[in-house]
């Protein structure tokens, strides 16, 4: 074998790797991977729902499977989504696109929200019209392994709560 076969052989196996490898994983996002109960008010009454965040797509998005223990007389999830969160490596925002069986919009925008990272809390806004949004916050508690889940409308009459929500591990 020639010297320069052997540089482009030594140099074709440290490249390799480099591609096959995993993105950076969002810390924060980390904190969600697993197996969860969600318990708390919504919509003014008390739920429990099933929650699953895993890491998907060569590890470049949390998929969020969230399943309502509540049944509808189909014997089907009275709520049932599917969310893909992200965060960009440049910018630092995340960002969600949220799936969920109480509008099929054919993805409106405004199933898309975004959020810059404020300590440990991940405050989704989406947009539902230029003067509507719902405020979506992740909190995560480092002392407890929990996350504190807060909805709110926000509309002309002002920021309302939805939810006040927890997620305790399973």
């Amino acid at each position: 074998m020639t010297k320069r076969s052997v540089l482009l052989l030594a140099g074709l196996l440290l490249v390799a790797p480099l591609r096959a490898q995993s993105p950076q994983r969002d810390a924060l996002l980390n904190h969600l991977i697993g197996r969860w109960v969600l318990r708390g008010p919504m919509a003014g009454k008390n739920v429990v729902h099933d929650v699953t965040f895993e890491w998907v797509l060569n590890g470049e998005y949390v998929q969020m499977h969230e399943v309502s223990r509540e049944r509808t007389s189909g014997g089907t999830p009275a709520y049932e989504a599917i969310v893909y969160l992200v965060r960009d490596p440049h910018t630092h925002e995340y960002a969600a696109l949220w799936l969920d069986n109480t509008d099929y919009n054919a993805f409106n925008p405004a199933g898309v929200g975004q959020a810059a990272a404020v300590g440990d809390s991940i405050p989704f806004v989406f947009t539902t019209s230029p003067t509507d949004h719902f405020h979506n916050t992740f909190a995560y508690d480092r002392a407890t392994d929990t996350w504190a889940w807060h909805m709110d409308n926000d509309d002309a009459r002002g920021r309302r709560p939805f939810a006040r929500v927890k997620l305790t591990r399973q």
